[in-house]
């Protein structure tokens, strides 16, 4: 048929959703990890508001808990994708990944499986954090255009961090490797923007703050839910987490072809 897609190709779209379906049941059937990922930010949110916020003043005027929220956001979004690279290890000590191979399963449908589903549940623990946050007293300013703006956002930072996640999954040798090579990239929200404002922090401290990825993301949320003037922060913001989406689709591709052929 002409203007057809190829096999292969054709059959990726659909394989990714039944993988992220698979991904979703075994999430599901993990209740303690599964409770880990959505209780912990739930919990990180309590212990900054009212075991911190009284003692750290911010220099705004806006309350503590609606400072602290959109850090807690990409905690939550650290924790979550941390379990992609545990998922993806455990497949390949499996030989699950060499089973769907034999199905003419292909390595991008597979970890876009892991990817995807790790972004459901990302969205969905963001979901809880923002809904208590509303109870405690988190009130944004945000337009609808705004909310729309800082989801985009968030979207594409779980999105970059999942695929990192992945081929960090690739990379190690155990799923107690992978779990201990994400905590690298969950640690990041700590020296950033996300607690306490960086011209706080000792000047070899704020400078690594100012310029590594999690900063920006967190200021234009920040600025987005505040309603506030943004400049050039989300373009910034952007530009890290498509270079971060693009190097570890690569990588991802490249390790997959390496370990499993």
């Amino acid at each position: 048929m002409p203007g057809a897609m190829p096999g292969p190709m054709a059959a990726a779209v659909p394989n990714a959703l039944i993988m992220t379906g698979r991904s979703l049941r075994l999430s599901r059937r993990n209740v303690d990890a599964l409770i880990t990922a959505l209780a912990l930010p739930v919990l990180l949110l309590l212990i900054f508001v009212y075991f911190f916020g009284g003692a750290i003043n911010t220099g705004a005027d806006t309350r503590y808990v609606t400072y602290v929220v959109p850090g807690v956001l990409l905690l939550c979004a650290g924790f979550g994708s941390a379990g992609t690279a545990v998922a993806v290890t455990e497949d390949l000590k499996a030989g699950i990944i060499d089973r769907f191979r034999s199905l003419d399963v292909g390595g991008t449908a597979i970890l876009a499986g892991h990817v995807l589903a790790s972004v459901a549940r990302n969205l969905l623990a963001t979901a809880l954090v923002l809904a208590l946050a509303f109870a405690i007293g988190f009130r944004p300013a945000a337009t609808p255009a705004a909310w729309l703006a800082a989801i985009a956002l968030l979207v594409a930072f779980i999105l970059a961090l999942s695929w990192l996640s992945a081929a960090v999954g690739l990379l190690a040798k155990s799923p107690e490797a992978a779990n201990g090579y994400t905590f690298f990239v969950t640690f990041l929200p700590y020296p950033s923007s996300a607690f306490v404002p960086t011209d706080t922090m000792p000047t070899w401290l704020a400078t690594f703050s100012d310029h590594q990825p999690v900063t920006p993301v967190i200021e234009s949320l920040r600025t987005l839910l505040l309603n506030q003037p943004a400049g050039s922060t989300p373009w910034v913001a952007l530009a890290w987490c498509g270079g971060i989406l693009v190097g570890a689709v690569v990588m991802a591709g490249a390790l997959f072809r390496r370990r499993v052929g």
